[in-house]
């Protein structure tokens, strides 16, 4: 487990720039942390260190948005997804399989079935306004 705590939406960012560096193809990330936590924003910074083109947005909606590049990044919201037949009606396995890295918020909602890719886990907590703790677990 590694922790880190940063003091801004740029510096959370930023960690996620740097964790981009770090990950295999077909690497899944499983997010947890509270609405504001700031997962979105570490997912920009994944997406920019991978090399992906795209502007990042939350899923909620969409259910899942992909980001082009070099390293593409497959990006679901979970929060309306729960059985395995979902995962797999959205794509999530077919992304893994291709190479793309994917990052799932609201993770607890399939745990068990994420817990099988050997997910690289990263929980966001909200200390203050500006202020995130942020863990990194899994297989890193």
């Amino acid at each position: 487990m590694e922790e880190f705590m940063t003091r801004s939406r740029e510096e959370t960012v930023a960690l996620g720039r740097q964790l981009a560096g770090r990950l295999a193809p077909g690497t899944l990330i499983a997010f947890t942390g509270g609405l504001g936590a700031g997962k979105t924003a570490f997912c920009q910074g994944l997406a920019e260190g991978l090399g992906c083109t795209d502007p990042v947005s939350s899923p909620t909606f969409a259910i899942v948005n992909y980001y082009r590049g070099p390293r593409p990044l497959a990006h679901f919201d979970l929060y309306r997804i729960h059985t395995e037949a979902d995962l797999a009606a959205a794509g999530f396995y077919d992304y893994l399989d291709m190479g793309a890295v994917v990052a799932c918020e609201w993770s607890e909602n399939c745990a068990e079935l994420l817990a099988q890719e050997n997910p690289v886990t990263v929980d966001i907590q909200r200390v203050d306004e500006n202020t995130r703790k942020i863990t990194l677990g899994g297989s890193l």
